[in-house]
C-alpha cells in the first residue's frame, strides 16, 4: 500500500536521519532519509524500515540482510541500488537509492480510474528495463564469481518503480531465492504474490530464471490490457486460475493492441518452463522488435504528467524537510560527528600530512614520548610537551653541543696536521701579500709576550680620561700617544698597535 509522506520527528541512525514513510507492506515501511556528511553534505535517500514485531524473529532478520546482501550483488541501472545496512537497538534498516518516481502499481491504478491504459509504447520501454534488471540479477555472483542462481521470485507492479528520469527499476530482493541463502522456505510457505506467481512455483518446486520469465509476462499482458489476469475473490480461486484458467492473448482483450504482442506475451506465459524463454534478456530483445521502444524522455514525460499529484506533494514535503533540516543545522552532524569540511586558519591539510610523517619518522630516533614535541617544532606548531620531555630536550641539545664542539676539535687538528705536512713536502713558497684589512682583535695587551731586547723602553701609565690615538700609519712612530718612540729597524717590537678603544692591530709587515 502506498502511503504519503508524511513530516515526522526526525531520528537519527547513525550517518542517516529517518523521516515519514514513503510507503508501507506488510513486513516493512519504506522511509525518506538523508545520508549526513561533512561540510553540509546531505543526500537523499530511501531507507527500508523492517516491522517491529519481524524484528525481534531471527527467521526475518536473517531475510532481512539476506535481502541486503544479495541486492548488493545486483549492479545495473534498471536495479534500485542497496548502500548499506544499519542495525541498531534491536532494529533492522536497510539504505537504498531514492529515485523520484512512482510505483507501476500507482500509476496502472491512476490511469484505470479514468479508464485510460499505458500506450503500448511505454508499455514496452518498461518492460524491457525491467527484463535487462531481471538479467542482471539472475547473472550475479558471489566475490569468487560463482552463479548465485539468484531468482527473484515477486516480480509484480509493486516491485516496479518508474522514475521521471525515465528509468524501469525492479526492487525488493526479500523473497530472492539464492545459493547459500541462510534464510530458507518454511514447509507449506509460499513466497511472492500468489496472482504473479509460475505454476511450478505454486507447486512448491524449484524456481529458475524462467519463473520469473512467466510473472514478468503477467505484468506485461496486465500493463497492455488495463485488466488483471489471475484476479479473483479469495487466494484459493487465484491459485486454481493460476494452474488451470486458460490464458487469453492479450489483443483479444485490448482490440487496439497490435497482434505482434500475442507471440511474445504468450510465450512468456507458457505454464510449461522450458517453452517459457530461457533468459529474460531474450524476451527483451523480442519484445523491443515489435514496435520499438519509447526513450527515456518520453517515458519520463509520462511518468510525471499521470503521476503529477503524488509527485507535487512528495516534493513539497521533501522540500520542507530539506528547509526544516537546514534551520535545524545541527541535525545533520549527528551525534559526536564534527564538521570536517572547514579548516583552521593558517593551516593547511598539507602540513598535517607532514606533522604526521615526520612525528612517525622521529619515534625510532628519540621514541614515542618526545616524538610529538620534536614533530611540533619541526613543522611550526605549538603543542604542550608531555611529561619529563622537557628535561630530555635539554640534555638532547647539550648532548648536541659537545658533540659538535669535539667535532670541531677533530677537524681543526686534522686541518693542522694536514697543513703542516703539506708544508713539509712543498717548495718555498713566495711570501704571500699582505692583507688589506687586518681584522681587529679584542684582547688585552699587558697578555700579549713581547720579544725580548736589551733597550729599555718607558711607557708611563695614561691617565684615566687620556685616550690613546691610533697612528696615522702602521710603520710611522706614534708621539702622542704617550708611548717612547721605537728604534728604527726593530718596529716588529711589539708586533702591534693599539687604538683608543683597546683594539689590536697586528702590523702587516711584521707577519
Amino acid at each position: 500500500m502506498v502511503a504519503a509522506l508524511q513530516i515526522s520527528a526526525p531520528r537519527v541512525i547513525g550517518r542517516y536521519v529517518l523521516y515519514g514513510a514513503i510507503a508501507s507492506g506488510g513486513m516493512a515501511t519504506v522511509h525518506f532519509g538523508r545520508l549526513m556528511g561533512p561540510a553540509g553534505f546531505a543526500r537523499p535517500v530511501a531507507i527500508k524500515r523492517l516491522h517491529a514485531q519481524f524484528a525481534r524473529d531471527p527467521d526475518f532478520v536473517k531475510m532481512f540482510f539476506d535481502e541486503a546482501r544479495l541486492a548488493a550483488r545486483v549492479q545495473h541501472p534498471n536495479v534500485v541500488a542497496t548502500l548499506d545496512v544499519v542495525a541498531p537497538d534491536d532494529e533492522v534498516f536497510l539504505v537504498m537509492e531514492y529515485v523520484r518516481g512512482v510505483a507501476l502499481v500507482q500509476l496502472i491504478r491512476n490511469l484505470n480510474q479514468r479508464g485510460e491504459k499505458i500506450p503500448p509504447l511505454i508499455s514496452v520501454g518498461i518492460m524491457t528495463g525491467v527484463l535487462h534488471g531481471l538479467h542482471a540479477a539472475h547473472e550475479a555472483t558471489n566475490d569468487r564469481g560463482e552463479s548465485l542462481n539468484l531468482v527473484h521470485r515477486d516480480v509484480s507492479p509493486q516491485n516496479v518503480l518508474v522514475g521521471t528520469d525515465g528509468v524501469p527499476r525492479l526492487l525488493d530482493f526479500g523473497v530472492a531465492a539464492a545459493s547459500g541463502r541462510a534464510q530458507s522456505t518454511r514447509d507449506g510457505q509460499l513466497k511472492g504474490k500468489l496472482a504473479y506467481m509460475a505454476p511450478e512455483q505454486v507447486r512448491s518446486e524449484p524456481p529458475t530464471r524462467r519463473t520469473d520469465v512467466f510473472a514478468a509476462s503477467v505484468v506485461l499482458w496486465e500493463m497492455l490490457t488495463g485488466k488483471r489476469l489471475f484476479y479473483a475473490s479469495n487466494e484459493a480461486s487465484v491459485l486454481a486460475r493460476v494452474l488451470n484458467t486458460e490464458i487469453v492473448p492479450p489483443s483479444s482483450v485490448a482490440h487496439d493492441l497490435p497482434k505482434a504482442f500475442d507471440r511474445v506475451v504468450m510465450r512468456g506465459l507458457e505454464r510449461d518452463p522450458a517453452k517459457r524463454y530461457a533468459t529474460a534478456l531474450e524476451m527483451a530483445y523480442e519484445l523491443s522488435s515489435v514496435i520499438g521502444v519509447a526513450s527515456a524522455t518520453e517515458i519520463g514525460e509520462w511518468v510525471t504528467r499521470n503521476a503529477a499529484e503524488e509527485l507535487r506533494q512528495r516534493a513539497a514535503t521533501i522540500a520542507e524537510i530539506e528547509r526544516t533540516a537546514a534551520e535545524a543545522g545541527d541535525i545533520t552532524k549527528g551525534p559526536g560527528q564534527k564538521d570536517v569540511g572547514t579548516s583552521t586558519p593558517g593551516r593547511s591539510g598539507t602540513r598535517e600530512v607532514g606533522a604526521t610523517i615526520w612525528t612517525q619518522a622521529t619515534k625510532s630516533a628519540v621514541g614515542a614520548a618526545d616524538a610529538s614535541l620534536i614533530s611540533s617544532v619541526a613543522v611550526g606548531r605549538s603543542a604542550a610537551p608531555p611529561p619529563g620531555s622537557r628535561r630530555l630536550a635539554v640534555v638532547f641539545g647539550a648532548g648536541a653541543c659537545v658533540l659538535a664542539v669535539i667535532l670541531a676539535i677533530v677537524l681543526s687538528q686534522r686541518t693542522q696536521t694536514g697543513a703542516q705536512s703539506d708544508h713539509a713536502h712543498s717548495p718555498p713558497a713566495v711570501a704571500a701579500k699582505p692583507p688589506e684589512v687586518t681584522p681587529p682583535v679584542r684582547v688585552s695587551v699587558d697578555d700579549l709576550p713581547r720579544a725580548p731586547s736589551t733597550a729599555k723602553v718607558d711607557v708611563p701609565e695614561p691617565e684615566a680620561s687620556q685616550t690613546v690615538p691610533a697612528p696615522a700609519h702602521p710603520r710611522a712612530p706614534s708621539h702622542g700617544s704617550g708611548r717612547a718612540p721605537v728604534p728604527p729597524g726593530d718596529d716588529c717590537n711589539p708586533p702591534y698597535t693599539a687604538d683608543a678603544n683597546g683594539h689590536i692591530h697586528f702590523k702587516p709587515s711584521c707577519l
